[in-house]
């Protein structure tokens, strides 16, 4: 089942196109079994009656027998009368026509001593080869040769005589069923293209609707809201998704100027409190203070570019990656720190340089911190740049990974305020990576059964 969904159109469009195609080859696919059982019924009436007659009616019978020079030839033939039954060896015998032409029989009052309904081919008639020495070759006539006959042979009740009588068996005609395709390729045209034709109405004001959703961001920029189309259910939902859309934008413009108003009150007295620290006379206790206000001033930093990390102004800007990755590498080994380059590969993307370095360096920061050393590496895989930090400290439990993207998340009591940071490195590399349509995954490295550190994959898209 699986594997037949990918064969599946996933689009709106396609999906109720495909539901009519079927619908209608179901309804035509039936209507081709019954007009076939009409006529395979009407044929099969035709030669009963046919037989019938000429066994009730007088023995001799005419049938015209082809054109010759323009002109229908008339050949009289006579019911063949025999002593014998006229069924041989090699013969193909017919129940069924049999019990119909029996039926026929008693309803005419027609006392039946023996009967018998067979068939076999034209050439193996004698008698009927008789009646068309020299006048027809090939396919001509009513006769064919390469056809059949289907011979009744009747003794009434009482007499010693067999009575013989033929009709030639028809062959299947293709004509009817032709029809039915080509009349089934005219509804198809007809309902499929017309129905096409309406759902596009449908579906374009909510594939831009869609498209318009994806690429949201919380605000407005500029772009004028989109214009309701289609039919009036779409245009009603179209008029609502632009309500939602300008009162998110609203709110998150509040938001924006909220968290500002709070950064800026709080960094100005943050700020007092680092000259006023400077008197005290314990040094200790002076460093403590220092790295507290440090603390909380990075804090609310974190706080701040998680608040506007998805609405940023800068533009894009084509940066080739490997070149950042390095960049953002070297910084660490000229601090003495234990980060390691591991293989990279040439991968421009449009990115915002700045918060693509930020977001690579909460994910060194937390591998140094609990894993004591970072390495680094840049790699494609399926569409994607993937770069991966890895470090070897003891990973997280499986239970808690998806917890350790949540704001303030710390993951192992072990991770106390003492080792640095408020717990936003991870949201906010995510909100970077998702602000350049890619994904952030944590996953557990596992040797020997035994866990060895966890990797960090930032993964964005490119196009090649």
């Amino acid at each position: 089942m699986p594997a037949m969904h990918r064969f599946l159109p996933r689009s709106l469009l396609g999906q109720m196109l495909l539901a009519v195609a079927l619908a209608l080859l179901a309804a035509q696919t039936l209507s081709a079994v019954l007009i076939y059982r009409a006529d395979h019924q009407r044929r099969e009436a035709a030669l009963i009656s046919s037989l019938a007659f000429q066994l009730v009616a007088d023995p001799r019978f005419e049938f015209r027998d082809g054109r010759r020079n323009g002109r229908e030839g008339r050949r009289k033939v006579r019911i063949e009368r025999a002593l014998e039954s006229p069924i041989h060896d090699g013969d193909l015998h017919d129940p069924e026509r049999e019990a119909a032409l029996r039926d026929v029989l008693i309803a005419q009052d027609v006392a039946i001593g023996e009967l018998v309904v067979f068939s076999r081919k034209v050439t193996a008639d004698s008698y009927v080869m008789r009646g068309r020495a020299g006048s027809l070759s090939g396919r001509e006539g009513r006769w064919s040769l390469d056809g059949e006959v289907l011979l009744a042979g009747l003794k009434r009740a009482g007499n010693d005589e067999w009575l013989v009588a033929r009709v030639p068996r028809p062959e299947h005609s293709t004509r009817a069923l032709g029809g039915l395709i080509l009349q089934t390729l005219l509804l198809y045209i007809a309902l499929v293209g017309g129905l096409a034709f309406l759902l596009r109405r449908i579906t374009r004001p909510l594939a831009a609707l869609t498209e318009r959703m994806s690429r949201f961001a919380g605000r407005a920029d500029g772009v004028e809201p989109l214009e309701p189309s289609g039919p009036e259910d779409t245009r009603a939902l179209i008029a609502a998704h632009n309500e939602m859309e300008a009162r998110i934008a609203a709110l998150l413009d509040e938001k924006d100027v909220m968290l500002g108003a709070i950064g800026h009150d709080l960094k100005t007295p943050l700020a007092a409190l680092r000259v006023r620290i400077e008197s005290v006379d314990d040094e200790t206790e002076r460093a403590k203070m220092a790295g507290t206000i440090e603390d909380i001033t990075h804090s609310l930093d974190d706080i701040l570019s998680l608040a506007r990390v998805g609405h940023a102004k800068d533009p894009l800007e084509r940066t080739d990656l490997a070149a950042l990755v390095s960049a953002v590498v070297e910084e660490y080994e000229d601090l003495g720190e234990p980060v390691e380059l591991g293989d990279t590969m040439r991968i421009a993307l449009p990115l915002r340089a700045t918060w693509m370095r930020r977001a690579l360096r909460n994910l060194i920061d937390n591998a140094l911190r609990y894993g004591g050393t970072a390495e680094v590496s840049l790699s494609r895989d399926n569409g994607y740049a993937a770069v991966c930090v890895t470090d070897n400290g003891p990973g997280i439990p499986e239970g808690e990974i998806a917890a350790m993207f949540e704001p303030f998340a710390r993951g192992e009591v072990s991770r106390n305020r003492s080792t640095g940071g408020a717990g936003l490195g991870l949201t906010l590399a995510r909100a970077i990576a998702e602000q350049h349509g890619g994904s952030l995954s944590l996953a557990n490295r596992v040797e020997n059964g035994r866990k060895v550190g966890l990797a960090a994959e930032l993964r964005l898209p490119h196009g090649s």
